[in-house]
């Protein structure tokens, strides 16, 4: 099979991974880490604000269990979302070829992928605090619902950023035992940027998705969908700068935030609702931009 219409052209998965594994690799998304990306990112600057705290450099043990249970969690998301999303994606271009809308990979075999990378995932949080164990929990109520809001509301993408961001406050609390009011200006402020990238996201789908009947913020704004996700992203930067502002970090966070907001910012700029490509391209340079936070409050930890 050819790859997905929003995979990279040439990705490891549809170049050298054996024939057999391509299913199930294109259904934990390991073809588009982009969204592994933007789920890890939340929880390494949830580390680096704890740990800036400290005056120190984030943990670069804690670092790389976030990085292997967001790969893990987001696979077991992704199975999750396509079993129950089965009939809808059959009738969007985009997700026709999902290999379990097209038949690939039964619905019960997606179920029993997530459970295998849930309980993958559960193992690695042995290795962290009681309280990240407690919010890994919760999470799940967030997880679950998720590919049920796009049927119910206008606004599946503020769910997700619900269900994104979660791993900051998980971050934070796997460093400092518990949460603190910086982090939760920090995860209000990841909220606001998910809104503002997966509404970019959904501009891919509007067509299809008033055909099918699937609800997306890009389709409830219409053409104030470039204007919405501009006040998305002031209010994703301006939070963050409160969230390090509260932390007491150094000059440095709040030069490199500016960076992530004018990263940000040029987005709705760019965005038009006939251009679905330029859509995913702008969505995909939101990996930089949460890298770029997560320098500044990690480089926050310098007070000069």
């Amino acid at each position: 099979m050819s790859a997905l219409p929003d995979a990279a052209p040439g990705n490891w998965v549809d170049r050298i991974a054996p024939a057999p594994l391509r299913p199930w690799l294109r259904l934990a998304r390991l073809d588009r880490p982009t969204g592994v990306w933007l789920l890890m990112l939340p929880g390494w600057q949830g580390i680096a604000l704890a740990d800036a705290r400290r005056g120190r450099a984030p943990d670069l043990g804690l670092l790389a269990i976030f990085l292997a249970g967001a790969a893990l969690m987001r696979a077991a998301g992704c199975a999750w979302n396509d079993a129950v999303d089965r009939d809808l994606d059959a009738k969007v271009a985009r997700t026709a070829a999902r290999p379990v809308a097209s038949g690939q990979i039964s619905r019960r075999g997606a179920l029993i992928f997530a459970l295998a990378c849930t309980l993958a995932s559960a193992a690695l949080l042995l290795a962290l605090s009681l309280a990240c164990l407690w919010l890994a929990i919760a999470s799940l109520a967030l997880v679950a619902a998720y590919p049920f809001m796009k049927r119910i509301t206008w606004w599946p993408q503020a769910w997700l950023g619900l269900t994104f961001n979660w791993g900051a406050l998980m971050g934070y609390a796997a460093v400092a035992g518990g949460l603190a009011p910086p982090t939760l200006v920090l995860y209000a402020a990841g909220v606001c940027w998910t809104l503002g990238y997966d509404t970019i996201y959904a501009v891919q789908d509007l067509e299809d998705d008033a055909l099918a009947g699937v609800r997306s913020s890009a389709r409830r704004l219409g053409r104030a969908a470039p204007a919405a996700v501009f006040v998305f992203y002031v209010g994703a930067t301006a939070l963050a700068s409160t969230a390090a502002a509260l932390a007491r970090l150094g000059p440095v966070a709040f030069m490199l935030i500016a960076v992530f907001g004018v990263s940000l910012l040029r987005q709705p700029r760019r965005l038009w609702l006939d251009d679905p490509a330029g859509a995913l391209v702008l969505f995909k340079s939101n990996a930089l931009s949460g890298l770029i936070l997560f320098a500044a409050l990690a480089l926050g930890a310098w007070r000069g």
